[in-house]
C-alpha cells in the first residue's frame, strides 16, 4: 500500500475514533441536562407547593389567636374561681353554707 493511502486509513481511522469520544460525550452533557432539568422541575414544583401551603397561615393564625384568647379567658376565670375557694376554707369559721352542707352528707 502506498504512503498516501495508509495515511487516508489513519486519518479514517482517527476520525472515527474522535467522533466516538465526542459522541460519548455529548450523550452524556444530554443525560446530565435531563437529570437537571428534573430536578429542577421538582424543586419547581416543591416551591409551588410550599407557597401553596404557607398562603393559608394568616387565617390559620387569626383561628388559632381567636381560640388561644377563649382559653386565656378560661384560665383566668379558673383562676379566680381557686382563690376565692382558697380564701373561703382559709377563712370559713363554719359558715351556715357550709354547716348545711356538711350535714346533708
Amino acid at each position: 500500500m502506498s504512503t498516501g493511502i495508509q495515511l487516508w486509513i489513519l486519518s479514517l481511522v482517527i476520525g472515527l475514533v474522535v467522533i466516538g469520544v465526542v459522541a460519548f460525550l455529548l450523550n452524556l452533557v444530554k443525560k446530565t441536562a435531563v437529570k437537571i432539568d428534573e430536578t429542577a422541575a421538582d424543586i419547581w414544583t416543591q416551591g409551588k407547593l410550599t407557597a401553596n401551603n404557607t398562603i393559608h397561615i394568616p387565617l390559620f393564625l387569626t383561628k388559632t389567636n381567636q381560640v388561644a384568647g377563649k382559653i386565656l379567658k378560661s384560665a383566668v376565670a379558673i383562676v379566680g374561681g381557686s382563690k376565692a375557694i382558697t380564701q373561703h376554707i382559709e377563712g370559713c369559721p363554719g359558715c351556715p353554707h357550709c354547716i348545711l352542707q356538711n350535714s346533708k352528707n
